[in-house]
This record gives C-alpha cells, structure tokens and sequence, in this order.
C-alpha cells in the first residue's frame, strides 16, 4: 500500500519546512569591535616612550631627554589620542617627547629616497592620520621609505616657527643619521607638509643654516649632520614667511619644492601657495613645480554642492583632479631624480650646484624695456 510513503514523505517536507521557517528567524551574531586600534603608551616619571601608530614602525623620540630642547617638567605626559569617526584614531595632541616613526619602502624596489610626513592641524592638533599613515604603505609600495614626525603644538603651549619648526629639522638630522642602518640615501631625504605641516616645512627649506650653526655644538652627536632638506612637498600651505608682504633669506642651495592646493575652494591656501613659489621663482631656485587646482576645498572646510569633499591627504575626492596630486608628485620626484637607484646623483642636485652663482632675475626683469 503506498499510503505510508506518502505520509512519511509529508512528514520529511514538513520537518525540513520547519526548520527553515525556523532558521529564518535565527539572527547573526553582531561582528566583533574593529582591532588593532592604535592606543597611547602608558605614563610613567620617565620620558614618555611613543608606540607606533602604523604597524611594524620604528619609534625614536627626536632629542635626548636632557636636551634643553624639551621641558623637562612635561616630557614624562602620555600623548592623547583622539578621533573624528570613533572610535578610529584621527588626531593627536599633548605631544611633549616629539619623534619619528620610520617604515622601510619594499626592499626590492627601495630608491633610497624618504619622506617626512608632516601632517596638519592647524597647530591645535596633529592629523597624524589622514595626513600621516594612510601615505605610509602608498610611499612604500612606490620604494620611498616613509617617517611620520609627531611634532609640538601650539595648542600644548609651543611655537610653531620655533619648536615645531626645530622638531621637522632635527628630524631631517635624526633620519639621515640611521641612513646607513635603514638603507637610505643621504641625498634623497626631504620632507613632505600638510596645510600647518607645510609651515613647518617652508621654513625648514630656508634656515637650515643657523639651525645646523646653533645645533654644532661638541657633546651633540648630530652636530655634523645637515638637516637641510633634498626636496620639499607643500599641499594646501598654511602661510611661509613670504605670506601677507613679506620677505625672507632664501640660501643659494635652497632645495626644490612642489606645491599643490585647490584653487577657488581654497583660495586662501592657493595664495600661500602661489606667493612662497613665486618668491622662489624670483629667486632662481631650481625645479620648483605648482599645480593649483580648479576644484576641491580645505580638510574640514564645509564643502559646496559644486565643490569635491572636504577629506585629507590621499582622498579621492569624488575623482576630481587634485585628487591625483601624489600622482604629480612622484611625477616630479622622479623627473628630479630621486626615484633613481640609491647613490646615483640626482639631477636636482645637478641643477643646485649649478645654480649657486645665478644672477638677480628681478633686476634684470626690471630692466627688460616693454
């Protein structure tokens, strides 16, 4: 007789029909918190020692801690961490035991060269990451070795045209004092600034002369190393000292520097830009390259319907063109020489050399009859 078939065949259809049902009102476990979130070092009475912000990086605190660079009464306070979409790191503040954070580029396609990351904030914080660590693994894979300053602030009592600016020059001299132990080539060392960063950088292009003079000094082991810059990159500048009229000593051998900002959106920027290049023009100093852009506003700014977002560093910004700036920049780089194999000359220091006895462009531009 078929008819226990039937009913045992009902009765498999109508288990597995339950268990479905069943398995339909099942909920997913919620996913773990996000890891590896970057956190402060611990506080102690010793000088406070920086923990990586990008992993595998090699922290140095930038001067001894007897050094009558630091304060002896803060050095021991922990950094403080904070975020702009939580609970991710996005800023730093409290900096009192400044430092440099290394990361090697690919070893098989390292160029020697290396970048300063010196990000933004208006001296009020440090955007250590949109302006620092997301450039890190982009410098790399490209065989740039890639170091993060964690410079002093304003907004913990410091300031920015002395001890920011002697924080991005000693790094320039702690980094080319491990060239040999991190494979770098002296000659291929600069610093890249971000917005307040580029402050830093601006003057650390011009007064690396009286910082090497104050720095030489007998019990000072990094007396003897430059910190002048090889090259200079300077994205949405905050204002050098060639800003709202005035002038300054560019040195003979005065390093090239790259410029990159929004124009319209971000005019004030694009000023800062254009005067510190301009004087630099005047001036004869080689190979220093602009790129304003037509689109595009400041980190932070409200953004226009028109205009792309207001995001950092390496953002896409909705594909508009300054978001390809860093494509520009190793275009430049490497039409300077710099991405060439370690030790070669580069022709950026072909073209200072020959150029330390350039004439007065501006008087003889005055003296062109129209």
């Amino acid at each position: 007789m078929p008819y226990p078939k039937i009913r045992f065949t009902v009765a498999v259809v109508a288990a597995i029909f339950a268990q479905l049902c069943h398995a339909s009102t099942l909920e997913l476990p919620p996913p773990p918190p996000p890891a590896d979130i970057p956190t402060p070092g611990p506080q102690t009475d010793a000088p406070y020692q920086p923990t990586p912000i990008v992993p595998g990086g090699i922290v140095i605190p930038l001067y001894p801690p007897d050094s009558p660079h630091l304060d002896p009464s803060r050095i021991h306070e922990a950094e403080t961490y904070g975020s702009y979409s939580p609970p991710h790191l996005g800023y730093i503040v409290n900096i009192h035991n400044p430092s440099i954070e290394f990361h090697a580029a690919n070893g098989a396609l390292n160029t020697g060269a290396t970048v300063i990351l010196a990000a933004g904030g208006g001296h009020n914080n440090l955007n250590i990451v949109g302006e620092g660590s997301l450039l890190v693994p982009f410098f790399t894979q490209n065989g740039i070795n890639a170091v993060l300053l964690r410079n002093r602030l304003r907004s913990d009592g410091y300031k920015p045209t002395t001890h920011g600016v002697h924080d991005a020059q000693q790094a320039i001299k702690l980094v080319r004092a491990h060239a040999k132990h991190w494979n770098l080539d002296t000659n291929k060392i600069g610093i890249l600034g971000f917005s307040a960063g580029a402050e830093l950088a601006a003057r650390a292009g011009l007064q690396y002369e009286a910082f090497d003079a104050a720095e030489n000094k007998p019990d000072n082991p990094l007396a003897s190393i430059s910190s002048r810059p090889d090259f200079i990159g300077s994205v949405y500048p905050g204002p050098s000292p060639f800003a709202f009229g005035k002038s300054a000593d560019i040195p003979r051998d005065a390093p090239p520097v790259f410029f990159a900002s929004p124009g319209w959106g971000d005019w004030i920027h694009a000023i800062w830009a254009t005067e510190h290049f301009t004087a630099l023009l005047e001036d004869g100093v080689p190979n220093c390259e602009l790129h304003i852009y037509a689109r595009g506003v400041h980190p932070g700014d409200r953004s226009q319907a028109s205009q792309a977002p207001a995001t950092a560093g390496l953002s896409s910004r909705d594909g508009v063109a300054f978001g390809k700036w860093q494509d520009r920049y190793l275009h430049w780089l490497d039409d300077l020489g710099f991405l060439q194999k370690p030790g070669a000359e580069t022709q950026a220091a072909r073209d200072t050399a020959a150029n330390l006895d350039r004439p007065d462009r501006i008087s003889k531009y005055r003296e062109i009859k129209r």
